[in-house]
């Protein structure tokens, strides 16, 4: 017998046991996980961000406090280093705050600083400003903080 002369059986459509196709069952299914995979998908984007910027800080703050170790450095040239690092990756008017401390004392004036201390540097800014445009859905609060921060010590 030839292979291609085998045919199925037509179904008889008046037999019981028969039944018939429904296509609205994928549009059904369609309208049920858009909304979930919308929100997976915008949350993942609003929480890549927020790590993005937690990075960033953690960075800017690193820049401060390898500018503060060097024997004769100066509070400003803690400023500029994490200024210019914020101003790098575009979030130079996200409101951040600097901190600087000498182990746990907070400090102003370098001259203080001694060889061996432990400098901590502390960048600080809240995610309502920072993440302003990258907040599709609010998961994250705008009063949270978000904060970057490196420690290192003295230099003679």
């Amino acid at each position: 017998m030839n292979v291609c002369s085998i045919s199925r059986p037509r179904a008889n459509p008046g037999a019981t046991g028969i039944t018939r196709r429904r296509f609205g069952g994928a549009v059904l299914e369609m309208i049920l996980i858009l909304p979930v995979l919308l929100y997976l998908a915008f949350g993942t984007v609003e929480f890549g961000y927020y790590f993005y910027v937690q990075h960033t800080l953690e960075g800017a703050a690193r820049d401060g406090v390898r500018a503060s170790i060097p024997a004769g450095a100066v509070y400003a040239d803690i400023t500029a280093a994490v200024d210019a690092a914020m101003a790098a990756s575009n979030l130079a008017s996200s409101g951040y705050t600097i901190q600087v401390k000498d182990g746990a004392a907070v400090i102003l004036n370098l001259g203080s600083a001694v060889q061996g201390d432990t400098m901590t540097v502390t960048v600080t800014c809240t995610w309502g400003t920072a993440g302003a445009g990258y907040r599709p859905w609010g998961l994250i609060g705008t009063a949270k903080q978000v904060i970057g921060a490196a420690v290192m010590r003295k230099e003679g």
